[in-house]
């Protein structure tokens, strides 16, 4: 019983710790997803040069994508007209960081943390882009349908707009991540002694590189990896090494590698890696050997804010509302949806969508072939309904372009 107790208090103790500043970073995300609209960023990127690579890196850094969310996204500005190296300064910077991780990393870990976090995603982000230029040469012919969205949507109110993205589109393609990741840093501070790290594990490069090969195919969004970084760092794990799961964990997976080699090519993936990796490393071993180290220390996870006694009304409050919505969304992604039926409509079976982003780039990309009427896709049942005359080779080619699995028709 004291085992279960411990593990509670733990998990409690961290949701008052990040509550506050997640919720408030929801909610940035949800203004910064209706101030600037997808279309604005395609037309920024789409030149192949420096400044595009450059304005692609800007904007990618404060949006609350992690890779299952970034790689449609970033893929379908590519076919709108985006090159090669702006999608991936997009790609490489977007991941790594966002509002909402920036406030968590500040709350669980500190503001040094915070700081670098964003810097380093906004160079390697740049350095990825230039690389991809210099090493993938081949032209792109922008499309001359630059419809960005062609689908008619109901006026909103500009804040249930921000409510809706933000508590409800955003936060469910992360709600289990980040409560995996809540779980992960609750079992790793409970369950193993930081003689661990400080008895054995004591090389601070053969621990970037040990965490470097566990993070590239381990898929863990930005906010999750931020608890299980923090509780690495009260292990002892030195500061590089936690850099480089922070840099690695959210940038990489198995699955974005496949899908960026199918869809920017192999030149463009290579230069994604090396500017990942050698990025992870090299701000690694910065952060270790050249900046001060007490920059980056923390004694305990969540350090800085209240504990005990003296936590606050707003911290009780704002966790009860985030356990609240997390407990909501992931109700709703089990109930049984009815049916969708649509004259003249085919459903078919697609395989890699995993959050609202992947289902936007699905419906808006196969509404703009010119005998799509509509488009519906369901998440849970990995299905999308297409009305119109389109034929399975059509859909199968667009749902390819934008690096999904066409399964074939249900």
């Amino acid at each position: 019983m004291d085992l279960i107790k411990e593990i509670l208090q733990a998990i409690w103790q961290m949701f008052l710790d990040m509550s506050p500043y997640l919720l408030l970073g929801f909610a940035f995300a949800g203004i910064l997803h209706v101030l600037i609209p997808k279309r604005i960023i395609t037309k920024q990127i789409g030149k192949k040069s420096i400044w595009s690579t450059i304005k692609a890196t800007l904007l990618g850094v404060p949006l609350p994508l992690c890779s299952c969310g970034v790689i449609p996204t970033g893929v379908s500005f590519h076919h709108n007209g985006a090159s090669k190296g702006a999608t991936n300064a997009f790609l490489i910077s977007t991941p790594q960081t966002g509002v909402d991780s920036i406030l968590i990393t500040s709350s669980l870990m500190n503001w040094p943390w915070a700081i670098a976090r964003p810097f380093i995603a906004l160079i390697t982000g740049v350095f990825g882009g230039m690389l991809t230029d210099k090493m993938d040469t081949e032209e792109y012919v922008v499309p001359i349908d630059d419809c960005s969205d062609c689908t008619i949507k109901e006026k909103k109110h500009w804040f249930v707009e921000i409510f809706e993205y933000a508590f409800l589109e955003f936060l469910p393609d992360i709600s289990r991540q980040l409560v995996v990741g809540i779980l992960i840093a609750v079992a790793i501070t409970v369950f193993v002694p930081p003689t661990v790290f400080t008895n054995y594990l004591t090389n601070p490069i053969l621990n970037m590189l040990l965490i470097l090969v566990a993070s590239i195919p381990l898929y863990v969004c930005a906010t999750g990896s931020v608890p299980i970084a923090a509780s690495l760092l009260t292990l002892g794990v030195s500061p590089g090494a936690v850099l480089v799961f922070l840099m690695a964990g959210p940038a990489t997976n198995a699955a974005t590698i496949s899908v960026l080699w199918k869809s920017l090519g192999k030149r463009a993936t290579s230069a994604y890696l090396i500017s990942i990796i050698g990025g992870a490393l090299l701000f690694g071993l910065v952060m270790d050997y050249v900046l001060p180290s007490e920059w980056f220390a923390i004694s305990g996870v969540g350090e800085g804010h209240v504990h005990g006694e003296d936590t606050s009304w707003i911290a009780i409050v704002s966790a009860v509302i985030l356990i609240s919505l997390i407990t909501y969304v992931e109700i709703k992604k089990i109930i049984p949806k009815k049916n969708i039926i649509m004259e003249n409509s085919n459903i078919y079976r697609i395989d890699g969508m995993t959050c609202n982003h992947c289902k936007s780039s699905v419906e808006t990309n196969l509404v703009k072939l010119s005998n799509v009427d509509e488009a519906i896709v369901d998440l849970e049942a990995k299905t999308v309904t297409v009305k119109g005359n389109a034929t399975n080779q059509e859909v199968q080619s667009l749902v390819d372009s934008l690096g999904f699995q066409f399964v074939g028709k249900k």
